[in-house]
């Protein structure tokens, strides 16, 4: 069952002036940043207090912040499917963050359309830096095969999880970092995937480029330079340390390092990410090109707890419930920054419930192109210049690890299927996000009319996957 529209005015807190939508003779360059775990708590603008995000803040200052956007997912690679092609995580083809060997992970079928690909369909030159995770290169799920003209960083996101790895890809190209040969700490790899995108940026400067920059900061391991780990060193005791994988077969295959100054690290890693940030918006206005370029910060998922991490201590999620693999706000709910001058009034601040699936249509909004077909997703960019906005009737979302889970939010409700895998013990909740934004009283006997509603759509929206089944749908298939 696809997902029905409204036709309804998202509120803001402030008043939009209405532009003209862009057409094909004016395009915008598009940069699309995406952090790795990254709270919705752990930026300046969303009430970050123990350290400062200036650059990223300046996005929220000098554009929109969205209060209710949501991640594809509550892990990286149904997240990225979910956002690369317009598909909520009941359709999307990756639903999970199963492995492929030799390296990577399962791959987007040839038959998906990106982003990447309406873009590049539209003129656009198109590359990827960072952390990739949807297929290894030469399968189907290749960067360069899925639309992206130019892609350097990890392709699996296994080995993402570590700062000094002994190879990063550049297109179909292994590279190998033989500064970090033997235990060696020469190659930071966020400096280089950050170089190869501020070198995108000069290469393209002259035609509409889509720069999608998916940074692993700051998953753990929880690595920082040193100029920025001093910088906080002692400055937030008790410290936490953690003791990790320094050696061995293992070393640098997925396992992360050991960290005595958590905390610390924590606090350096996204002010680190911050700096990579402002360089980004320094290039865009050096080469004149700040007012054609739509600039968009978002993460990936919610806060991890892994690596020594301590979301808690940072108020990583924002006061709401839950982290990474749930489904509760806390998971899902995510920060979203946009920035156009001339466009997106600055300063602004968008209610409107919107997901990682309503990226695709707003940039073939942009690029002036039709939204493609049979994808969950609806044009932000109404929204965005301050015109009428068509809502969702509702958002669905699907976890296929601990046990099995489903969510959906319609409206102020929202509804969460735990243990989907054993229907003898799977329980739904319900919650008002209106009075409860925490999720901390289920009042699904109070509510059962809706609940039950809610309930008979979280299985509509689920198409069934012979990849990523439920268990209790494998179960049923074999008897």
């Amino acid at each position: 069952m696809k997902r029905k529209l409204s036709f309804a005015i998202c509120a803001s807190y402030a008043v939009l002036s209405c532009a003209q939508v862009p057409g094909k003779d004016r395009v915008p360059n598009i940069v699309y940043i995406l952090a790795d775990d990254l709270g919705y708590g752990d930026l300046g603008c969303y009430g970050q207090q123990r350290f400062s995000t200036p650059n990223i803040d300046r996005i929220a200052r000098d554009g929109m912040l969205f209060r209710q956007h949501y991640t594809g997912c509550t892990v990286s690679a149904p997240s990225r499917s979910s956002l690369m092609t317009g598909m909520h995580t009941g359709h999307t083809p990756v639903r999970g963050n199963k492995e492929f060997k030799p390296e990577g992970q399962f791959p987007l079928p040839a038959s998906s359309l990106t982003i990447a690909e309406v873009l590049k369909s539209n003129g656009y030159t198109t590359g990827a830096f960072g952390k990739w995770g949807l297929g290894f290169i030469n399968t189907e799920g290749d960067p360069n095969a899925q639309g992206f003209d130019e892609f350097f960083g990890y392709n699996c996101q296994g080995l993402a999880h570590n700062y000094y790895p002994d190879h990063l890809w550049h297109n179909h190209e292994r590279i190998a970092l033989i500064e970090n040969d033997s235990s060696k700490t020469g190659a930071y790899s966020p400096d280089l995937i950050h170089k190869a995108a501020i070198e995108f940026i000069e290469k393209n400067k002259t035609r509409p480029f889509f720069l999608f920059y998916p940074t692993t900061i700051p998953h753990a391991e929880l690595f920082a330079k040193e100029k920025y780990l001093k910088m906080f060193r002692g400055k937030f005791d008790p410290e936490k340390s953690f003791r990790g994988t320094d050696g061995g077969p293992s070393f640098r295959q997925g396992p992360y390092g050991s960290q005595p100054e958590a905390h610390a690290a924590f606090a350096a890693m996204v002010t680190e990410l911050d700096d990579y940030v402002g360089e980004i918006l320094e290039k865009l206005e050096e080469l004149g090109l700040e007012k054609n370029t739509v600039v968009i910060f978002a993460s990936d998922n919610g806060p991890h707890l892994e690596g020594g991490a301590d979301p808690d201590y940072f108020n990583s999620n924002g006061g709401l419930r839950g982290y990474k693999r749930d489904l509760y706000e806390g998971g899902i709910r995510t920060p979203m920054l946009v920035k156009w001058p001339g466009k997106v009034r600055a300063g602004t601040v968008n209610d409107c419930i919107s997901a990682f699936w309503d990226i695709l249509p707003t940039f073939a909004d942009l690029a002036g192109s039709d939204t493609p077909a049979g994808i969950d997703g609806i044009s932000l960019l109404p929204s965005l210049l301050g015109g009428k906005q068509r809502e969702h009737d509702y958002l669905y979302w699907e976890f296929h690890e601990q046990g099995g889970k489903t969510a959906i939010r319609m409206g102020k409700w929202k509804a969460v299927r735990l243990n989907v895998d054993d229907e003898k013990k799977s329980v739904t909740e319900l919650y008002d996000l209106s009075l409860d934004p925490g999720e901390k009283v289920n009042i699904y006997e109070a509510n059962r009319e809706i609940a039950v509603k809610l309930e008979k759509l979280m299985i509509s929206e689920h198409k069934k996957s012979d990849e990523f089944p439920f268990k209790y749908e494998t179960t049923t298939k074999e008897n």
